[in-house]
């Protein structure tokens, strides 16, 4: 007979959690307006998410700011330089032609 078995686990050893993808749930509802931002921009973009990463980015970053998550660099999340496509519109009038 084993020492840990499907229903038993390991006995005696203590579970150590993930590094990633486990953090507090946003109990009072700190974030609300980012998530429902980002939930509303999926629904309408057909569930493209590359079309709502603006909304995912600003969302992570209300997490960090309100510590319901490690602080990281944005671009060990996925995000990177922002694109053209992803920059707001308002630099449209400081782009210099070349």
């Amino acid at each position: 007979m084993s020492a840990g078995g499907a229903f038993g686990g390991n006995r005696g050893l203590r579970p150590v959690p993930p590094e990633k993808g486990v953090f507090p749930l946003d109990h009072m509802h700190e974030c609300d307006l980012e998530k429902k931002d980002y939930l509303s921009c999926l629904k309408s973009s057909s569930h493209q998410s590359e079309k709502c990463r603006h909304f995912s980015k600003k969302y992570l970053e209300c997490r960090m700011a309100k510590n319901l998550m490690a602080r990281q660099e944005m671009s060990e999340l996925g995000f990177g330089k922002e694109t053209e496509a992803e920059a707001p519109v308002e630099n449209e009038s400081k782009r210099i032609d070349g």
